[in-house]
């Protein structure tokens, strides 16, 4: 079951990063622009905390933020909380990025709650979050 579970996901990891480069490249963003952006659009965050909300490390992050920040998609902005890590925000132009990918983001959506319906839709949210959190508690216990 967890070579099933694993491919599956490998799969749908796969799946999701093909629509989402296709959703991001008439706004002229990637799927991994678009991640970073998305992580801080409601509030500034240092980079090392998109890194854990997202799953990634934080020298991936790191290299998507500075490209960021020089396209002007983004800005480095002092942390009250740690001198050192700055947090990062979108501009203007960053937010209307990721704005111009809402209408084919809504589709995508409206289509998959249409094929799972609604209640099948929520518990794939759900058992996916859950899968997450277990494994986030088991990796410890994994050694090579």
């Amino acid at each position: 079951m967890l070579t099933r579970t694993a491919l599956g996901v490998f799969r749908l990891n796969g799946q999701f990063l093909t629509v989402s480069e296709e959703m991001a490249r008439p706004a002229g963003l990637t799927a991994a622009w678009w991640q970073v952006l998305g992580a801080v659009l409601r509030e500034p965050q240092p980079v090392a905390g998109i890194a854990r909300t997202m799953g990634i490390t934080r020298q991936s992050v790191q290299r998507v933020a500075d490209l960021l920040v020089r396209q002007g998609l983004a800005e480095y902005t002092p942390n009250p909380a740690h001198r050192r890590a700055k947090l990062l925000r979108p501009t203007d132009e960053g937010r209307a990025a990721v704005h111009r990918i809402q209408p084919a983001h809504a589709d995508l959506a409206t289509r998959l709650k249409e094929a799972l319906g609604a209640d099948g839709f929520a518990r794939t949210a759900d058992v996916l979050e859950r899968l997450s959190e277990v494994l986030a508690g088991l990796e410890a216990d994994v050694t090579p």
